[in-house]
C-alpha cells in the first residue's frame, strides 16, 4: 500500500494502492477496495507483551504488538500504518487494532488490575474527539475502567504544531487512564513533546539501553532521562530489554517498568499470565546486594497522608483540607498510583470568589481533582537517600516527594524529613570515612565486597591498588607531599571511574580499592589502567626538576650505599569475577589479591589481572592484560 492512494469518502472503503490495478469501472475499483480491506482484516492480528514492575516482578499490564502485516507484504508494522494513512484509513485500522487488543486483554485473569498500553499514531490526533469517543465506547463494551487503558503516542512523525497536542491529549486523558510517550529520545519532538504532553509514562528507546553497560555516555543519558521523568512524576518503561545484563542496568538506572524478550515475548493468549513474573523474580533473587540499605531510615520518616481518589468530589477535598493538618492532598488512581498533588492554594481563587466554591461543587460543571493536579516528584521507597534528594532538590516549588512501593502510593516525604534521613546517614558514613581522602574505609569496603561476592547476577571487576616506591618518596619529600600524592590518586579515582557503576574506597595509607559492576573485563581494565597512567604523569610534578629529568631519586640502602630509586607509581592487582560465579569468602579473594599484588609490582606495566570463573579463549583475548593461565 502506498501513500498516494485515495479513499472513497462516500463508501468509506479503502481504494487499492499501487499494487492493485486502478483501472476499470467505479464498481470494479470499489470491489477491489472491499477485497483489499477484507484482506487487511483477515491478516492483521495483535499480541500482548507483558510490562513488568522492575521492583517486584508484578505484571502491571501489556503492550499491544501489531502482527500479521508481513502477510500483506509489509516489512514492518510502521509500513502498514504509513500505507493506511496514505489511504486515509488510519483511523479504521487503529479502530480494528483497539477492538482486537481489548478482546485479547480481557481474556487475562487479572485484567481488572492491569493496564493495556495502546500505541496511537500522532497523525490520528487531528481528530482526537472522535478517537476519544471511540475509546469510551469500547471500554464500556468490554466492561473496563478508564484506568485500564494507557494511550501511547508515537514520535515517528513530525508534529507541526505542538500547541495543538495538549488539547488533543486532554481529550484522550479523559477517555483513558493515562498518557505515554513511546520511543522517547529517538523521535521527532523529544523534550518539547514531553513538556506539552505531560505524560504519565515515557518509554525509553532501546538505543539508550543497547550496550549501555560498556558505554558511559549512554548510561549517563539513561540516568538523566530517568531522573528528569521522576522529577515530573512520570514513570519510566525500559523497552526492548533483551538480556539479563540490560535488565540489571535498567534497574540500577532507576527505571520503574520493563519489557522485552529477556522478560517475555509477546503473547497470543493471556490464560497463563500470572501477576508475578518468575523471570524477574529470579533476576532479583540473584542480586543479593543490600539495595534497601536506606529503607529503614526512609520508612521511619514517611508521613502517610491518606490519599484522595481521583474520582472523589471537590466537596470531599475541601472538607479534607479544612479538617486536616496539611495544605495539600496526594491524589491517586483507582489502582493506587500517584497522580500528583491537589494543593489548597490552587483552589483559593475559586474559594474566595463569588459563587466559586458552589461552581466547583456543581456536578454539571464537571470539575474534579484531576483538573487541579500539581505534578509532584516521585521516588521508589527502596531508592537510595541521595537519589531521593537529587530528585527533590531539582524542583524548587516542590512540597516534598511522593514515595511509591512497587509503583503504588506509599506516603509522603517532606523536606524536613529528608534532611533528617540524610543527617543520620551522613553521621553513619563519617564514622568509617578516611579523614584524608573522605573515601569509605575498611568497614564499608568489606560490606561492599561481601555484597558483590553474593551478587551472582552481575560481573564485577575488583582492583586493589597501592603505590610503589612510596617510602623513598616520603623520606625525601616529607609526609605532607606523601599526603598530597594520596589525595591526588583519590581525586583521579573519583573523576575517572563511572559513579553509577563503580565503588571506590581507601583501605588506608597508600592502599585503595575499586569495584566496577556490570563490567566487561577489557573495558574495566582499561579504566584502571587509565588511572594508573594519569597518576604516574601527574605525580611527577611533586618532584624537583633534577629528579624529573633523571627519572629517579637518589637514596641510601640499608648498608648506607647510594642507590637509584624509581619515581612514584601506582600498581594494581585486578580480579574479574564472571556473572554467576560463586565465591566462598572474602578470605579466598584476599589470597588471590596477595598473589596479584606481588605480580603487579614486578610487572613493567604495574598491573596483574586474573579471571575468576569459566573463561573462554575469546574472553581472555578481549582482555590483553590477563594471562589465560592465571584464570582461577
Amino acid at each position: 500500500m502506498s501513500r498516494n492512494s485515495t479513499t472513497d469518502r462516500a463508501s468509506g472503503l479503502i481504494q487499492p494502492d499501487s499494487r492493485f490495478p486502478s483501472t476499470g469501472t467505479a464498481d470494479e475499483i470499489g470491489d477491489r477496495a472491499s477485497a483489499h480491506w477484507r484482506a487487511i482484516q483477515a491478516a492483521v492480528s495483535v499480541c500482548l507483551q507483558p510490562v513488568i514492575s522492575i521492583h517486584s516482578g508484578r505484571c502491571v499490564g501489556f503492550e499491544t504488538v501489531l502482527s500479521g502485516y508481513e502477510r500483506l507484504g509489509y516489512a514492518s508494522a510502521s509500513g502498514l500504518l504509513d500505507a493506511a494513512h496514505g489511504l486515509g484509513a488510519l483511523p479504521d485500522l487503529e479502530h480494528l487494532i483497539l477492538d482486537r487488543a481489548l478482546s485479547l486483554f480481557c481474556g487475562g485473569p487479572d485484567h481488572p488490575e492491569q493496564k493495556l498500553f495502546l500505541n496511537i499514531d500522532t497523525r490520528s490526533l487531528s481528530d482526537a474527539r472522535a478517537l476519544a469517543a471511540r475509546i469510551t465506547r469500547y471500554l464500556q463494551q468490554y466492561g473496563l475502567n478508564t484506568v485500564n487503558l494507557v494511550i501511547e503516542v508515537a514520535e515517528r512523525h513530525p508534529i507541526a504544531d505542538l500547541s495543538q497536542i495538549a488539547p488533543a491529549l486532554t481529550l484522550l486523558r479523559q477517555a483513558a487512564g493515562g498518557i505515554g510517550l513511546d520511543n522517547f529520545g529517538a523521535g521527532y519532538s523529544g523534550l518539547p513533546l514531553l513538556y506539552s504532553a505531560q505524560p504519565d509514562y515515557i518509554k525509553i528507546d532501546r538505543f539508550f539501553i543497547a550496550n549501555a553497560e560498556v558505554d558511559t555516555r549512554k548510561r549517563a543519558f539513561l540516568t538523566h532521562i530517568v531522573n528528569l521523568a521522576h522529577l515530573l512524576g512520570v514513570q519510566v518503561i525500559a523497552e526492548g530489554v533483551d538480556s539479563d545484563r540490560e535488565y540489571m542496568l535498567c534497574r540500577d538506572s532507576g527505571c520503574d517498568l520493563v519489557q522485552g524478550f529477556a522478560i517475555s515475548p509477546p503473547l497470543s493468549s493471556l490464560t497463563d499470565a500470572t501477576p508475578l513474573h518468575d523471570g524477574v523474580r529470579a533476576l532479583n533473587a540473584q542480586d543479593r546486594r543490600n539495595r534497601g540499605s536506606d529503607i529503614k531510615l526512609v520508612s521511619a520518616q514517611i508521613e502517610v497522608i491518606p490519599p484522595l481518589p481521583d474520582t472523589a468530589s471537590l466537596d470531599d477535598a475541601f472538607e479534607r483540607l479544612r479538617t486536616g493538618s496539611t495544605t495539600f492532598l496526594p491524589v491517586v488512581s483507582a489502582l493506587g498510583e500517584p497522580l500528583g498533588l491537589l494543593r489548597e492554594k490552587d483552589l483559593k481563587a475559586y474559594v474566595y470568589s463569588p459563587f466559586g466554591k458552589d461552581l466547583l461543587s456543581n456536578k454539571v460543571y464537571g470539575r474534579g481533582p484531576r483538573h487541579f493536579l500539581w505534578p509532584c516528584p516521585t521516588a521508589e521507597v527502596s531508592a537510595r537517600a541521595e537519589k531521593i534528594l537529587e530528585i527533590f532538590s531539582s524542583d524548587e516549588e516542590s512540597e516534598g516527594i511522593i514515595l511509591t512501593e512497587d509503583g503504588r502510593y506509599a506516603g509522603f516525604l517532606s523536606a524536613r524529613s529528608l534532611l533528617r534521613i540524610l543527617n543520620e546517614k551522613n553521621l553513619a558514613v563519617a564514622r568509617d570515612q578516611n579523614p584524608l581522602t573522605k573515601l569509605p574505609g575498611n568497614a564499608v569496603i568489606n560490606d561492599h565486597l561481601t555484597e558483590a561476592l553474593a551478587d551472582r547476577g552481575a560481573a564485577y571487576t575488583i582492583a586493589y591498588i597501592d603505590f610503589d616506591f612510596f617510602k623513598p618518596f616520603n623520606d625525601s619529600y616529607g609526609f605532607r607531599q606523601g599526603d598530597r600524592a594520596i589525595t591526588l590518586y583519590a581525586d583521579i579515582l573519583r573523576k575517572d571511574l563511572p559513579r553509577d557503576l563503580c565503588f571506590i574506597g581507601h583501605v588506608g595509607g597508600d592502599d585503595f580499592f575499586a569495584s566496577i559492576r556490570h563490567s566487561d573485563c577489557a573495558e574495566a581494565v582499561k579504566m584502571i589502567r587509565h588511572t594508573l597512567d594519569r597518576f604516574c604523569d601527574e605525580v611527577e610534578s611533586f618532584y624537583d626538576e633534577e629528579s624529573r629529568r633523571r627519572g629517579y631519586i637518589l637514596g641510601k640502602d640499608r648498608d648506607g650505599k647510594d642507590v637509584r630509586l624509581p619515581l612514584l607509581r601506582a600498581s594494581a592487582g585486578v580480579l574479574h569475577i564472571t556473572s554467576g560465579q560463586s565465591v566462598e569468602s572474602i578470605d579466598e579473594v584476599s589470597g588471590i589479591f596477595a598473589r596479584l599484588k606481588k605480580q603487579a609490582k614486578a610487572s613493567p606495566s604495574g598491573m596483574a589481572v586474573a579471571m575468576l570463573g569459566p573463561v573462554t579463549r575469546e574472553e581472555a583475548a578481549c582482555c590483553p592484560e590477563a594471562d589465560p593461565s592465571e584464570s582461577v
